[in-house]
């Protein structure tokens, strides 16, 4: 665990460089939560070692045989008319080599109604993107810690725009068999744009997160903490809806105090019964919760909730996220044994 953490406090201080958050980089659906799993416990979860093929795709370190021709297609309704999903696969060459993981992002703007200058219809154009990953793991000889890495290829077209990248994700996990336990450390859209839009060059939403993650010994309970976007501190900013104006009117910008701060990298999550045919995940994302948090209401924002059931080789999971009392998602995902 030393060296993991290590790892995290020196990349932390090369915040202001690397740092990057939404509306402030490219390729913005590369953070967009993979699978229902993973958003029913509150998204970006990377301590998952087992049967679900798509965790591969933010956590490559947690490719494993058990993964061995699995396939996992997963939709996701998402706000305001956009449409995404992801898919993935793997398959295990032999026990000396381990296991391949191939993954595909993609999103779908829908279509919009263009107009120049002038207010003169040029005809409707849409907007998609997507991302091709290979992914590969192995286990340190003799010793509890995987290892792991994705290469991205990535394309996008906005209107008569198109741009081309490139990334790679790199992933550890600590496993303790005994106690349950797992820690991950993921690092995530470290790369480049090959082609640009129009001339300028866009940074990626390079991303830190550190999941740890235990089973109950006496109750069927998995519970999961992730800390995301640890490249970045602060990660919070004022909020000016919630400035505030004294009768004489003097504003007083909000403040985010080191507490808000914390939270607003964390994410926990429950997995009921995470090993029979059927269960129940629960999540809850600070951050989500805060930044959409409306005054003197009550709409549950972060919150997520989700199901999974096991059919003989079928797998079927959905998963509803809570944004605002106007907007939330559904994803659903299937997953089929091919062996």
């Amino acid at each position: 665990m030393i060296k993991p953490i290590a790892a995290i406090a020196v990349l932390c201080s090369f915040g202001s460089i690397f740092g990057q958050i939404g509306g402030e980089s490219t390729y913005q659906f590369l953070n967009l939560i993979s699978s229902p799993r993973q958003a029913a416990l509150g998204g970006k979860t990377i301590t998952n070692y087992d049967y679900d093929v798509t965790d591969g795709i933010y956590n490559p370190a947690s490719i494993n045989e058990d993964m061995d021709n699995q396939l996992a297609l997963n939709y996701s309704s998402y706000l305001g008319g956009i449409s995404y999903g992801t898919a993935a696969y793997a398959y295990t060459w032999d026990r000396r080599v381990q296991t391949f993981h191939i993954g595909v992002n993609y999103i779908n703007y829908g279509s919009f109604d263009g107009y120049d200058l002038n207010g003169v219809s040029t005809g409707s154009f849409s907007g998609s993107e997507v991302a091709l990953s290979l992914g590969y793991a192995y286990n340190i000889p003799f010793s509890d810690f995987y290892i792991g890495a994705n290469l991205k290829l990535i394309t996008s077209q906005l209107e008569i725009y198109n741009s081309v990248g490139g990334a790679v994700d790199f992933g550890a996990m600590y496993i303790n068999e005994r106690l349950d336990f797992r820690a991950a450390l993921s690092i995530r859209n470290f790369g480049s744009q090959f082609k640009t839009y129009a001339g300028l060059n866009e940074p990626l939403p390079f991303e830190v997160i550190l999941g740890l993650s235990q089973s109950l010994e006496n109750v069927p309970i998995r519970w999961h903490l992730t800390f995301e976007n640890l490249q970045r501190w602060p990660l919070a900013s004022s909020n000016p809806a919630r400035t505030e104006t004294d009768l004489d009117g003097n504003q007083t910008p909000e403040k985010v105090g080191f507490i808000n701060e914390l939270m607003r990298h964390t994410i926990i999550g429950a997995e009921l019964f995470p090993e029979r045919g059927f269960n129940i995940r629960l999540g809850y994302s600070f951050r989500r919760a805060e930044e959409l948090r409306i005054e003197d209401q009550r709409n549950f924002s972060g919150l997520s909730f989700g199901v999974g059931i096991k059919m003989n080789k079928l797998r079927f999971s959905y998963t509803h996220a809570r944004y605002t009392s106007a907007a939330n998602s559904s994803f659903f995902g299937l997953q089929i044994d091919l062996r």
